[in-house]
């Protein structure tokens, strides 16, 4: 586990390190030199670094118990407090504190599932209704989160049969007008 993890912050650094430089093709040196490119690259590049840093930092909470209604790492969090208390600490976005609310808050854009990039929301059924649990995508298939009473803050796989089948939607937080690209 602590393998996977090491690469999968490797990667993501070496992800976000890859600013575009040098134009891949004709198209994008036109638009850089037209100034189009110019103005889209450097908010992208600023949001690739905070879904970083959300990541790194949801990191820093593996092992904090669960709190219902908590949303802090002295007190312990709940899914939607852990995730509420990462957006405002790291990208300064305060959202709701439900789950249910998260996932209508209309300053995080909808991802589909194959699109999940780090640093996304990511939502399940897990009390029979949907958008009841919240965690942080983190790659790989993926994420953490703060599962339940009795629990940690925790790395889940969502290709587990019990994740899979309770999936509802990812949500993407929305930084000066631009998303992370996929």
């Amino acid at each position: 586990m602590q393998r996977t993890l090491a690469a999968l912050l490797l990667a993501l650094a070496a992800g976000v390190r890859a600013a575009p430089d040098t134009p891949a093709d004709p198209l994008q040196q036109l638009l850089q030199d037209k100034g189009v490119l110019a103005s889209t690259v450097e908010p992208l590049n600023r949001a690739r670094l905070m879904a970083s840093d959300l990541v790194v930092s949801a990191m820093n909470f593996l092992g904090v118990p669960y709190r219902r209604g908590g949303s802090s790492a002295d007190e312990g969090f709940d899914c939607s407090g852990f995730t509420r208390h990462l957006f405002d600490t790291t990208l300064g976005k305060v959202l709701p504190h439900r789950a249910d609310q998260q996932a209508r808050d209309a300053s995080l854009a909808p991802v589909d599932r194959a699109e999940l990039q780090p640093g996304d929301l990511v939502f399940f059924n897990t009390m029979k209704r949907a958008f009841s649990h919240v965690g942080v995508y983190i790659g790989d298939g993926k994420f953490i989160h703060s599962p339940r009473t009795g629990g940690k803050v925790r790395i889940e796989d969502m290709g587990d049969r019990y994740w899979r089948g309770r999936y509802n939607g990812a949500r993407r937080a929305v930084v000066d007008g631009a998303t992370p690209p996929n």
